[in-house]
């Protein structure tokens, strides 16, 4: 009975995990981007990468049993959240500092 809870506890984490890695891949590559001479390129790797990396930790978490799956793309989305508002407080900051060097 703890066994079960200690599992899924660990499966949330594991889905933050994650969702972390593939939601701040992402935003990586968006920035990266900007400067690359070959976008197109850098987008696909970087899909192909992020995408194989959470499939695969999906695979091992879930084993066949739903509920391990449920709970662990829950904690993805939860990752999903925290990475938009993180970027989000970046991005303002990263703003605020430029707005500031230029009005010298």
């Amino acid at each position: 009975m703890i066994n079960e809870y200690l599992i899924m506890v660990l499966a949330l984490i594991a889905g933050a995990l994650l969702g972390a890695v593939f939601f701040g891949g992402l935003w990586w590559t968006v920035r990266k981007c900007v400067s690359s001479k070959k976008p197109g390129l850098l987008f696909f790797g970087s899909f192909l990468l992020r995408m194989g990396f959470v499939l695969a930790g999906l695979y091992f978490i879930a084993r066949g049993h739903w509920e391990r799956l449920l709970i662990c793309l829950f904690g993805f989305i939860i990752a999903r959240l925290m990475v938009m508002r993180f970027t989000h407080v970046f991005e303002q900051r990263d703003y605020l500092t430029k707005e500031a060097g230029n009005a010298s």
